[in-house]
């Protein structure tokens, strides 16, 4: 089938919406898709990184994932970006009028960020989706839709199953096997089909050497990784020996080849294995010498802190959370949350909700939002007094800040209060533009006494002054 034929085909079929993706979508065998191309790598990290370091591939040096996967290190960083993440609750959110961002529901949206699929709950969906792209460097997630065209269910596709295809005229294509939890199921045309990228959400974790081919931390911190369970390994086998270490039985004079042989194979079989630190009787001059490192020469500690702060580095993982480095000294538990949401979670979620929003094509003016609250939880003390200073200030209403301590709203608490005494910015200016310079008032002349207030201030001149002698006695 020629290129073009094939891609109308193609278009054709997923013109229409789909019910069901396993029934809907005719499942082509590879030669129908010969004329795609897939990146290198396009599998994500793959169970096996090519070359770890300049010649491990001469010497047959492999890292697979299922076995740094062990290392603890690896493990509690995932496990604990995983579970913050999935912890937190993904909200459908609406933008009103105002252009503030507040909760809503919607009978097309809100069912699938509640279940996402048969077989998982939310906690184990998101788990899932950040654990794939953590290990493989991408995440694939699959969509399902109803009759309107509405995605109702999800699912996060195997990675080593799944393979990105670009065309010549640059369409992004993904190559799928079969997967019966997802609905993608063999037929007699083959086990594996080509879907168009509208169809898949891929998150992946940063592209280094293609924008569609994501890579996983663990190709940074494999070699740490083999090394911390290198030391694991070589400290069980030692203390399982008894803490005995290897050694040499040395003869005075020469021996023959014989000899030697029978020695071995008495030494191995009366004090290697179970049978090590059992007491040796030596004669004839023989002399037993250790010759394996012990823990404290070849610092077994140090090193193995050193493979997993170099996993936590690449992780972005602060190295006290997974237990090997003591916490910092001041006691604010916000302030660690935030450095860590920063700098090891933030660029996860941010990712998700927008790959959710365009996933399930969300018209204006609904989104997506996980609630941090669940994720950057304040102390009780801590809490109230931000919630009473946030009242006190006007931010908040009362029962906003009731509901923030999940308790129920009060009567008249709906409105944000200030004290009588503040006035508004706008009120103040108003005050001080109405200010001019002090004007004196004009004096208001005196008034003119009647007749009788003129006889009246003789009469008590004439008195005074006779008083003092002044006038003749009437």
């Amino acid at each position: 089938m020629e290129r073009r034929s094939f891609l109308s085909t193609l278009a054709a079929v997923f013109s229409a919406p789909l019910r069901y993706f396993a029934k809907a979508i005719p499942q082509r065998p590879l030669r129908d898709v010969s004329s795609l191309s897939s990146p290198l790598g396009s599998g994500g990290w793959t169970p096996l990184v090519r070359e770890s370091y300049t010649g491990a591939w001469q010497q047959n040096v492999e890292l697979r994932a299922e076995s740094l996967l062990a290392y603890f290190a690896v493990y509690a960083c995932q496990t604990l970006i995983a579970n913050d993440i999935a912890k937190m609750r993904l909200k459908l959110v609406q933008q009103d009028d105002d252009d503030i961002w507040i909760e809503t529901e919607s009978a097309s949206f809100s069912p699938v960020l509640r279940k996402p699929n048969h077989f998982q709950t939310r906690v184990q969906f998101y788990q899932w989706w950040i654990t794939s792209k953590l290990a493989h460097g991408n995440t694939y997630v699959l969509k399902e839709r109803d009759n309107r065209g509405v995605v109702i269910a999800l699912y996060v596709l195997d990675p080593a199953r799944t393979r990105v295809l670009v065309a010549p005229d640059g369409s992004v294509f993904y190559e799928l096997q079969a997967d019966p939890l997802a609905s993608v199921l063999p037929s007699e045309m083959g086990d594996r089909i080509a879907v168009p990228a509208r169809e898949i959400i891929h998150d992946l974790c940063c592209p280094l050497f293609h924008p569609l081919v994501g890579v996983s931390p663990i190709f940074a911190c494999g070699m740490s990784a083999l090394q911390g369970l290198q030391i694991q390994t070589s400290s069980s086998s030692f203390f399982g020996k008894g803490a005995k270490p290897s050694g040499v039985v040395s003869a005075p004079g020469q021996i023959s080849q014989a000899t030697a042989d029978r020695l071995k194979a008495y030494w191995e079989t009366a004090f290697a294995a179970d049978n090590a630190g059992r007491v040796a009787i030596l004669g004839d001059g023989l002399k037993y010498e250790p010759v394996t490192m012990t823990a404290v020469d070849a610092q077994l500690i140090e090193q193995l802190k050193f493979t997993a702060e170099t996993v936590c580095a690449c992780y972005h993982v602060p190295p006290y959370m997974i237990g090997i480095a003591p916490p910092p000294n001041y006691n604010n538990i916000e302030a660690l949350s935030q450095q860590y949401y920063a700098q090891a979670l933030q660029i996860h979620i941010e990712s998700l909700e927008v790959l959710m929003d365009e996933g399930l094509a969300l018209p204006d003016p609904y989104g997506t939002e996980f609630e941090l609250d669940d994720l950057l939880r304040m102390d009780t003390a801590t809490l109230i007094d931000a919630e009473k200073n946030a009242v006190g200030a006007g931010i908040k209403s009362p029962n906003e800040s009731r509901a923030r301590l999940n308790l129920k709203p009060v009567q008249g608490g709906e409105t944000p209060y200030l004290q009588q005494q503040n006035y508004s910015l706008a009120a103040l200016d108003r005050r001080d533009a109405e200010v001019t310079e002090p004007t004196v008032p004009p004096e208001t002349p005196a008034p003119t006494p009647t007749i009788d207030e003129q006889a009246a201030k003789i009469l008590q001149f004439r008195m005074k002054a006779a008083a003092l002698n002044l006038l003749p006695a009437a």
